[in-house]
């Protein structure tokens, strides 16, 4: 059965739910609706003790999700930053109490990576493009993106990654670590119900606890990095250089 609300779709294949990212005109950008409606899923499915996987993807073959809407982030300033819009919605994602798989074609950049980070493991698709391109537009990854990319690619490549804004195809995010296995465009999602199916043979509690001790573990000063996050994306969006350049790329994407 398929459920509707804004900007999402949610199907249940017996103990596994699927949530779709349905903007696909804009590439599935992650807006203020789509960020609302993420959190109504959540909500819906948080308490649900069958469940053994949640499945997020995109609808349609072109993204998984293109980053956050530019024009929404070119309005946004400091308050905004310091509120954690997106980054209090992915980490709800990473606390989720089952193991969540972000099943990726197409565009996976800025705001979609770092809900991909979030997200437990991830299928890409051969055709997948990976990236956090923020500091082309004056700012940088400021939900989770500076302290989850270290965590799975070393800190070194996380380094080159955001400071270059560069986009990797699926085959480089394999090799780095950024993704756990790349499969067929068209297999995507069946490969990623696979894997679901995969973690459910096993004993749901000591799933659980294996997710909620290694989220534990992996945070020793997640709480500074939070913060040190969030307050350096705050001086970002006043400043001019970042309304400069995201004016530039809405004037691009209109010409």
């Amino acid at each position: 059965m398929t459920d509707t609300t804004s900007s999402t779709l949610l199907e249940r294949r017996d103990r596994i739910a699927i949530v779709t990212l349905h903007a696909p005109a804009r590439r599935n950008a992650i807006d203020k609706a789509m960020v609302d409606s993420l959190h109504s899923r959540l909500d819906e499915l948080q308490g649900d003790r069958e469940l053994v996987a949640l499945i997020v993807t995109g609808a349609g073959d072109k993204a998984f999700a293109a980053g956050a809407d530019i024009a929404q982030l070119q309005e946004r300033r400091a308050p905004d930053a310091l509120a954690a819009i997106n980054s209090s919605l992915f980490k709800r994602v990473e606390d989720f109490p089952v193991p969540v798989i972000a099943a990726i074609r197409g565009f996976c950049l800025g705001g979609g990576c770092e809900l991909a980070l979030a997200c437990d493991l991830r299928v890409a698709g051969a055709g997948s493009r990976l990236g956090q391109p923020e500091v082309s537009l004056g700012i940088i990854p400021a939900a989770g993106g500076t302290y989850r990319l270290p965590r799975l690619v070393g800190l070194g490549i996380a380094r080159e990654l955001v400071y270059t804004g560069r986009i990797v195809d699926a085959q480089e995010a394999l090799r780095i670590g950024l993704v756990n296995r790349v499969v067929p465009d068209h297999e995507v999602l069946d490969a990623s119900l696979q894997l679901a199916g995969e973690i459910a043979k096993n004993g749901p509690l000591a799933v659980r606890l294996a997710k909620s001790t290694m989220n534990a573990l992996a945070r020793a000063n997640e709480g500074l990095a939070v913060t040190l996050e969030s307050t350096a994306q705050a001086i970002l969006f006043e400043s001019a250089d970042k309304l400069a350049r995201m004016q530039a790329f809405l004037d691009r994407k209109k010409s």
